[in-house]
């Protein structure tokens, strides 16, 4: 997909706006794991999320490449979108983002105030991105899809930060969504030559690419109602399926219980804020804590844009008393 003199060329262009984010050791998450511990912090970027990596390499290419698009168009969640929004108001290129109705409030006014028209659209991603592939079409704008190389490789950039500050992590705990972060860390791993072992994260409610991943070709869902908006994908991408098969160990599901529990982990052991699928590496860790003793673990924080009544509901006074208390 790239090298790493390409790698570092991404690393430079994400550097223009986004600043290497932190790897942290934390002491009270280290005991809850019983184990060593590092978190890299995507939810300390200027959109709070990882995504803005791949948008900003993405809009770099593009405008190298067709100088005179007149406008891009995507479909999202939120991350994906606000990423576009932030690099297409950088070039001056206007952005229209699809969203599906009832999206996170919070998201679509970031991705609003970075410049994007946004437009709601159906139940659910994949409507809301096949309704925006046909107003490319009519529209002549640019389509940016959930997966591309140039997003690995924009995303793939945080990875090279945490790969070259912390070598000698055992294993990696990635969320998947439509795939480009577990993606660009296992490029980056393999690039440095480490052993790293990478873990892929999935909802429960969204499993499509476990099921995926063990059944060798792409198996789709009917639904993805989990709350962990980053990860209700239903349609696996087939290449980034093929990558992650290839350099990935497993994939762990966790439930919406298991991520706001994590959530509540990451706000007291921390006080850092993770979204749902910011989260869910701490949740299979947490999940799968009984073989790790002794590992050196990294979790990707993906990212920290929750919504505050969902963030009132798994962290503030709705949450259960008894599972805010470190064990």
């Amino acid at each position: 997909m790239f090298d790493l003199r390409e790698l570092e060329r991404a690393h430079a262009i994400v550097g223009q706006a986004v600043p290497a984010t932190p790897a942290h050791t934390w002491p009270l998450l280290a005991d809850r794991l019983g184990t060593r511990v590092v978190v890299k912090h995507e939810n300390h970027t200027p959109i709070g999320a990882f995504k803005v990596r791949g948008g900003l390499v993405y809009l770099e290419r593009l405008k190298r490449g067709r100088p005179n698009t007149p406008g891009i168009i995507s479909a999202t969640r939120g991350n994906h979108g606000q990423s576009l929004a932030f690099a297409a108001s950088r070039h001056g290129v206007p952005a229209v983002i699809y969203v599906p109705r009832g999206n996170s409030v919070e998201k679509n006014r970031a991705m609003r105030a970075f410049g994007a028209e946004l437009v709601e659209h159906g139940e659910d991603f994949q409507a809301a991105r096949e309704e925006a592939e046909r107003r490319a079409q009519f529209a002549g704008l640019h389509m940016v899809p959930s997966f591309h190389p140039d997003l690995v490789l924009g995303v793939a950039t945080y990875a090279l930060e945490l790969f070259r500050a912390q070598p000698d992590l055992d294993v990696l705990y990635v969320p998947i969504g439509q795939g480009s972060g577990i993606c660009g860390c296992i490029m980056a791993r393999d690039l440095l030559g480490l052993k790293t072992e990478i873990v892929g994260v999935q909802s429960t409610e969204a499993p499509s690419y476990a099921l995926s991943f063990a059944a060798g070709t792409v198996v789709t869902t009917e639904t993805s109602n989990t709350l962990a908006d980053g990860m209700a994908t239903r349609i696996p991408d087939a290449d980034a399926l093929a990558l992650i098969r290839k350099g990935a160990s497993r994939i762990v599901e966790v439930t919406d219980d298991e991520v706001a529990a994590a959530i509540r982990a990451y706000w007291t052991d921390t006080h850092n804020l993770a979204e749902g699928a910011g989260a869910a590496a701490l949740a299979a860790a947490l999940q799968e804590k009984s073989r790790l003793g002794g590992r050196r673990v990294g979790l990707v924080l993906s990212g920290g844009n929750i919504d505050f009544e969902l963030f009132r509901r798994w962290v503030g006074t709705d949450a259960p008393i008894a599972q805010t208390v470190v064990a």
